[in-house]
């Protein structure tokens, strides 16, 4: 079956990272699909029916964004409450959906991995700051797979400036790209 990729995103065609692993998806369409909850969702009203019937009609979950404030972005997390239900995604009658489903994230982090330390500047790391998730999945009995991450984007040419994307070393972008193919086949 194939992957099931949520990417959220408010503006994807101008994300480095994030459009550029999306990019790289694209060129195996057999086995994986992008669903841009951004696209789909303007107006943010998810259809949750259709969402649960679609991530029943795939294998593996993935859920990509790039961390807002430590957290993901507003859209995932309406979406996360939307469609992960009582009854469908955890509970005593049937919520079974999510059960022994292969699940990760991938993430674009806009600090240094150096700052994502005990002894960083934010004190905790990316592992410990995204485990509500892995509890979440825990909690659904999914198969909790770890994350993929891509640092710094935020110190690159033009990170803090509004409007402007940075421009990470094409190189490290390039294999990041290539690794997080990887890193879904592995799941």
């Amino acid at each position: 079956m194939k992957t099931l990729v949520i990417v959220t995103h408010p503006n994807l065609e101008t994300s480095v990272v994030n459009k550029r692993w999306v990019d790289e998806l694209r060129k195996y369409p057999e086995k994986y699909t992008i669903h841009e909850l951004h696209k789909v969702y303007p107006d943010g009203i998810i259809h949750v029916e259709q969402e649960q019937q679609l991530i029943e009609t795939h294998g593996n979950l993935v859920l990509q964004f790039p961390i807002y404030w430590f957290n993901c972005p507003p859209l995932l997390k309406k979406w996360l409450d939307d469609v992960f239900t009582y009854g469908w995604a955890y509970g005593s009658k049937g919520g079974d959906k999510l059960k022994k489903r292969k699940v990760a994230l991938a993430v674009s982090a806009g600090i240094r991995k150096e700052d994502y330390r005990k002894e960083g500047r934010y004190r905790y790391t990316l592992e410990q700051l995204l485990t509500p998730f892995e509890t979440t999945f825990r909690y659904c009995d999914a198969d909790y797979r770890s994350f993929y991450a891509f640092y710094g984007q935020e110190n690159e040419p033009g990170g803090n400036v509004p409007g402007m994307e940075p421009d990470p070393a094409q190189s490290a972008l390039e294999a990041s790209a290539r690794d997080y193919v990887k890193f879904v086949d592995s799941l």
